[in-house]
């Protein structure tokens, strides 16, 4: 089968068909894919069916991979599962956080550089993920918008990505999430090669040294202009599909699903990159 790249939209995805999974583990296929998630920020191979031990050979070729503190598959601890199902991860009850725009590793020292999801069972109702490109975003801002975001940091909690998801959860529930450390970082992170994108979503809790109201006022508003539909992907599901993304620029989510539905994803990660000042 003939392999083919084309485009998504303008300004988000590309999607790549006709390779398998074995095919995936090369040099060139790993150059490719570098080179396109730079363009693109979204990478789409589609019913690609790798296996585990395949995806982390790539994910290696990609760059380091996470190894996940928790919640990884005996023998293969890079690999996690995402599932609100409790019989297949014991982090189920924590994944309708993934309802809401957000970027993965957002209350670690530094945010996971890129993340690879590849789809074991899909569901019949719900389950797509939407993809938010935050470079699109901060370039369509104004020169003034640019010079004051600059200057603010922004910290991020565990915390408040599942308030959203449960707000009427027990003091008890509220004080485990308090316990996972949060971070600060900017509101624009900036890469080596001078690319700019924000830092926003459900993990973002406020503006250091702002008001409560002022600080919430503009987190919301940056949220809703990074995810407006000219800057979305959504991205429909079939099984063995992998996709993988940008992650510090392409916030995501998931459409609401349920637990009863067994959507499945093997997701690896990638080591973030330092933040230039």
């Amino acid at each position: 089968m003939a392999v083919t790249v084309s485009a998504v939209s303008p300004d988000v995805g590309v999607e790549v068909a006709g390779l398998t999974g074995p095919q995936l583990v090369a040099p060139a296929v790993a150059a490719e894919c570098q080179a396109l998630l730079e363009k693109h920020g979204v990478v789409i191979y589609r019913e690609v069916h790798v296996d585990d031990a395949d995806l982390v050979a790539f994910s290696r070729m990609l760059g380091t991979v996470v190894v996940a503190p928790m919640g990884g598959m005996d023998g293969l601890p890079e690999v996690s599962k995402i599932t609100l199902d409790p019989a297949e991860s014991v982090l189920a009850a924590y994944r309708r956080g993934t309802f809401f725009w957000h970027l993965d590793g957002a209350n670690d020292e530094l945010p996971q550089k890129a993340t690879l999801l590849t789809a074991r069972q899909v569901s019949d109702e719900g389950g797509d993920t939407e993809f938010a490109n935050t470079y699109a975003a901060y370039n369509a801002l104004s020169a003034e918008e640019k010079e004051q975001f600059a200057r603010l940091r922004v910290v991020h909690s565990f915390a408040a990505s599942q308030a959203l998801a449960e707000p009427d959860a027990s003091p008890k529930a509220r004080a485990s999430w308090e316990r996972v450390p949060a971070r600060e970082h900017p509101l624009v992170w900036t890469r080596r090669s001078g690319r700019r994108s924000l830092l926003v979503g459900a993990t973002a809790s406020h503006v250091v040294g702002w008001p409560e109201e002022d600080s919430r006022a503009l987190l919301d508003r940056l949220l809703a202009w990074s995810t407006q539909p000219r800057f979305v992907l959504r991205h429909h599901w079939r099984p063995g599909d992998l996709v993988i993304w940008d992650n510090t620029g392409m916030l995501h989510r998931a459409i609401p699903y349920t637990a009863t539905s067994h959507r499945l994803m093997h997701r690896t990660t990638l080591r973030g990159e330092e933040v230039v000042a």
